[in-house]
């Protein structure tokens, strides 16, 4: 058996993969949809909507397969997004990459498999819609296009999903995307017994900004705090705008005191960022911290009220010095 390579590119792979926040989300119809459409038309039994991360592919989507999940390194999806070609394997026995491959000899027992790589918006491919049959079979010509197209309408709902629940300007989650992820991510915890922070921020005279410098300057901060957001956090964190100027940043596995020290990082990013710009204006911004209990906080939003309430406080002190 050969284990697939790393990408080159596989830090940024990993990223682009990250940032769509898909990962052990709960099963959606209209990738089902599309995975029963492969299962029918190419007559086999098991059709994958399935996402490589670091050290595993995870199914999105499955069909004839209880399975949630595998190693990546016994994974064919693991060769395929190698390359921006199907991978095509017409019997996995006669195949030296795969012939004592665990999944070929055990269950399920694979000896066809024919992948599509998906590739996001930014270019990296982070996934397949595979099929996989019991018995080796030939791929035409005619039935890889067909594979292309329904591997770009799993592009298609990946690429809406990002649509809908990320800020326009700044990339970063929205309000409606933060609830959804933040709600499982506190329930993560809760189960787990992990430690969770929730730092808020507020944009200080941000109407100032807008009044004497323009919209666009505006626009220029928020873009701005987004990005140093960004920098400053890890991959696994929930970055969100949730507000016109306001953000939000939920740290796993993180108590008050960690996330202390990752807005101290932030502040000095921050404040470095603004220097490099040399914009005209001042940017500075109130926070809140609060560390998560499941006692206290029994939904994202009792969490974001208390963080909030902390951050106005902040806030308003400033105002009256």
């Amino acid at each position: 058996m050969k284990a697939p390579e790393i990408p080159i590119c596989e830090n940024a792979r990993l990223g682009s993969l990250n940032s769509l926040h898909i990962l052990d989300t709960p099963p959606e119809e209209r990738f089902d949809r599309l995975t029963r459409i492969a299962s029918s038309l190419f007559q086999v039994p098991i059709a994958l909507v399935s996402l490589v991360d670091r050290d595993r592919q995870w199914f999105k989507s499955a069909v004839g397969l209880e399975a949630k999940e595998t190693s990546r390194d016994i994974s064919f999806c693991g060769h395929t997004i190698l390359d921006r070609d199907i991978l095509i394997v017409n019997d996995a026995l006669n195949d030296e990459r795969f012939a004592d491959n665990p999944l070929v000899c055990d269950e399920p027992k694979i000896r066809f498999y024919a992948g599509c790589p998906l590739t996001t918006t930014s270019g990296h491919t982070i996934g397949t819609l595979c099929l996989i049959d019991r018995h080796p079979r030939a791929f035409s010509d005619s039935e890889q296009i067909i594979l292309r197209d329904l591997a770009a309408m799993v592009e298609r709902e990946i690429e809406l999903t990002q649509m809908a629940t990320r800020d326009e300007l700044t990339g970063v989650l929205n309000r409606r995307g933060f609830r959804t992820l933040a709600s499982q991510a506190l329930n993560l915890c809760e189960r787990k017994g992990l430690p969770a922070s929730l730092i808020y921020f507020d944009v200080d005279k941000f109407k100032q900004i807008n009044d004497t410098h323009g919209h666009a300057a505006g626009d220029n901060v928020l873009s701005l705090v987004a990005e140093t957001m960004i920098k400053a956090s890890r991959e696994y964190d929930l970055i969100s705008r949730i507000g016109g100027d306001e953000f939000v940043i939920l740290l796993i596995d993180t108590k008050k005191t960690a996330a202390q020290l990752i807005l101290e990082r932030f502040d000095m990013l921050l404040k470095q960022r603004v220097e490099t710009s040399r914009v005209p204006y001042q940017v500075t911004l109130s926070c809140g911290i609060v560390e998560f209990d499941p006692v206290e906080h029994k939904s994202i939003e009792a969490l974001l009220t208390a963080a909030d309430a902390q951050m106005y406080s902040q806030k308003h002190a400033k105002t009256v010095k």
